[in-house]
């Protein structure tokens, strides 16, 4: 079997760092369809990409990074995509072993993030290892990094999610659980993540916050009764924990009798709306 590939890599105020990128794409892939989407650069990014034989497509305004992803797919000729950020953090040397592991017949293949450059402040650590536990939960899938930016995958598979996709920073976090929630092989490979030239777009409390929120969302929309069995089994948890005290304070009795209570509501409550998912899909 052939494969046809189109790269994409979107950028924004990365005048700096997207020329070498492209030069060594172009180097390691001659022949490929390299699209960048430019997501209204304000500092010569147009410029530095007008240098290069590549396909260069510009927002109108700053859109997000999600949304550019979903613009140069959508444009692409290739039935599968390769995407890559445009600030020298991903080795384009990898992207030969991710084909590689994707041509054995896998939905997507991402390249898991490791070294020094990757582990980042500590609360950006306890934050990953949280959405990591949230997402495998929900998958049941173990996970090794949730929003690598070097990935491959079908363009046909991924359209069919698009209008679930993030169109921000939280585009690769949604793709992920989009493949993985509706039965589609996904694969890790390890690569070296490298320091980025330039400062990140990422505003951390910000976006944190909103991955959460698109996870949740994401979750729900794929596999609504996971979301049910989080929150009950919390409760439940925490029901049992004060339940220790209620050797002297026998009031505490009562609460473990609601959160008991509770997490069955919140049990059957999701059999319902998984019921009522499956019905409408089915109609």
């Amino acid at each position: 079997m052939k494969y046809n590939y189109s790269i994409i890599v979107p950028a924004y105020n990365e005048a700096d760092a997207v020329g070498p990128v492209l030069a060594e794409l172009r180097t390691a892939f001659p022949a490929a369809e390299i699209i960048v989407v430019n997501d209204a650069s304000t500092d010569g990014t147009a410029e530095a990409v007008a240098k290069h034989s590549v396909t260069l497509l510009t927002n109108v305004q700053n859109f997000g990074y999600g949304y550019s992803l979903k613009r140069g797919i959508g444009e692409a000729k290739g039935e599968h995509i390769i995407i890559l950020d445009a600030d020298g953090s991903y080795p384009v040397a990898a992207i030969r072993t991710l084909m590689h592991e994707y041509e054995k017949g896998f939905d997507m293949a991402v390249g898991a993030r490791q070294g020094a450059f990757y582990k980042g402040s500590f609360l950006k650590r306890v934050a990953r290892v949280c959405f990591r536990i949230i997402s495998e939960f929900a998958t049941g899938r173990t996970i090794p990094d949730i929003n690598s930016g070097l990935r491959i995958f079908r363009k046909d598979v991924a359209i069919l999610f698009f209008h679930t996709l993030s169109s921000g920073f939280s585009f690769t976090t949604t793709i992920t659980l989009a493949f993985m929630l509706n039965a589609y092989s996904v694969t890790y490979i390890p690569i070296e993540y490298h320091k980025r030239k330039g400062n990140s777009k990422v505003r951390y409390v910000r976006d944190t916050l909103r991955s959460a929120q698109i996870i949740v969302e994401a979750i729900a929309t794929y596999n609504p009764l996971k979301i049910f069995l989080l929150i009950a089994a919390v409760v439940f948890v925490a029901g049992l924990a004060a339940s220790a005290l209620a050797l002297w304070y026998p009031w505490v009795a009562l609460f473990l009798f609601l959160s008991v209570a509770f997490s069955m509501s919140m049990f059957t409550f999701g059999l319902v709306v998984v019921s009522l998912k499956n019905r409408s899909v089915n109609a």
